[in-house]
C-alpha cells in the first residue's frame, strides 16, 4: 500500500485495487472462481448490489468497507460459502436468506420448481423445506395457492419464516416443525421435496463448502442415502389427493432406486427429469388413486 509523505495515514485503496489484490489470495486458497466470488464479496462489503459494483470501482473504500471485505475474504478462505457470508442467495428470480442452518439453494433445484409450475395446484406440501425456497417460489407464482412447509430443524424453520415474511407470503405459507408426515392431516394436490440424499460413503468427496458448512441433517441420512425416499414413499399416499403430483429431487445415480420405491407404493405414472447439465434431477409421479 502506498504511504503518503510526512508519515501521514496512507490512503485507502480503491475498490478496484482491493478487488485485484483479492484475486491471487483467493486463488491460492483453492477457490474455483476467485473473480466471481471477490466481486460478490466486495459488493456485499460496500453494501451495494453486485450489478452496481463496476460503477463503484474507482472510488476509495472506507475503513469500514475495507474491514468488511477483509473479513469476508478470510471467511471465504476458510471455504465458507459466499451465500452464508453475504446471508442471501438468488433462486428463481428472488433473494432468499441463507444461514448455516439451511442448505444453500442451488440452480439445479429450479428444475423441480419449473415442473411444479407446469400444472395447476391449489394446496402444496413441501417436505424438508429448509430456506423455504421451493415452497415460497411456487406460492409466489401462484397467488391463489396455499402451502405447508415441514422441517425437522427449528433453526431452519426460523429462516424459512423470515423468507416468507420478506416475500410477503406469511399468510399463505404454514411452516411447521415436524418429521415428514407425522401429525399432518388432509390431502394436497402437489407434494414436493428436496430431502437429504447423499450416501455416507459420498460425504468425504464433497466440496468443503458443502461438507464443512452446510447442515448434515439436510445433506445426508447416512447409509445408502435413500432413507428419506423410503419414508416419503411409505406415507405419501395418505396425503396426496387423487391425481395429485409428487416431485422429488434426487441424486444423479438414484433414479432407479427411487422409481422402484414409488412403484412399490402404487405409483405407475412416473418420469425422470434432467437438470440443465443433463443429469437426473427430479422424479415426477402422479397419484393414480
Amino acid at each position: 500500500m502506498r504511504r503518503a509523505s510526512g508519515g501521514a495515514t496512507p490512503p485507502m485503496p480503491t475498490a478496484a485495487e482491493a478487488l485485484r489484490a483479492a484475486l491471487p489470495w483467493l486463488r491460492a486458497a483453492g477457490i474455483a472462481d476467485p473473480a466471481r466470488d471477490a466481486r460478490r464479496l466486495l459488493a456485499h462489503a460496500m453494501a451495494i448490489a453486485p450489478d452496481r459494483l463496476t460503477l463503484a470501482l474507482p472510488r476509495p473504500l472506507s475503513a469500514a468497507e475495507a474491514a468488511a471485505f477483509e473479513a469476508a475474504l478470510a471467511a471465504r478462505g476458510q471455504r465458507q460459502p459466499v451465500s452464508q457470508i453475504t446471508g442471501s442467495r438468488a433462486f428463481w428470480g428472488r433473494s432468499f436468506r441463507v444461514t448455516r442452518d439451511t442448505l444453500d439453494p442451488r440452480p439445479e433445484t429450479e428444475t423441480l420448481v419449473a415442473e411444479a409450475l407446469s400444472a395447476p395446484f391449489v394446496r402444496l406440501l413441501d417436505l424438508g423445506t429448509g430456506t423455504g425456497c421451493i415452497l415460497l417460489s411456487c406460492l409466489a407464482e401462484r397467488p391463489h395457492a396455499t402451502g405447508v412447509g415441514i422441517d425437522a430443524s427449528a433453526a431452519a424453520l426460523a429462516v424459512a419464516r423470515e423468507n416468507a415474511a420478506l416475500l410477503g407470503l406469511s399468510d399463505r405459507a404454514d411452516l411447521r416443525l415436524g418429521d415428514w408426515f407425522a401429525g399432518l392431516e388432509g390431502r394436497f394436490d402437489l407434494i414436493v421435496s428436496n430431502p437429504p440424499y447423499i450416501a455416507a460413503a459420498e460425504l468425504p468427496a464433497l466440496a468443503p463448502e458443502v461438507r464443512d458448512w452446510e447442515p448434515m441433517l439436510a445433506l445426508s441420512p447416512g447409509g445408502d442415502g435413500l432413507a428419506a425416499y423410503r419414508a416419503i414413499a411409505a406415507g405419501v399416499q395418505a396425503h396426496l389427493a387423487p391425481g395429485g403430483r409428487l416431485l422429488l429431487e434426487i441424486g444423479a445415480t438414484q433414479a432407479d432406486a427411487v422409481l422402484a420405491l414409488l412403484a412399490a407404493a402404487g405409483f405407475s405414472d412416473m418420469r425422470v427429469l434432467p437438470d440443465l447439465d443433463g443429469r437426473d434431477r427430479v422424479v415426477a409421479a402422479r397419484n393414480p388413486c
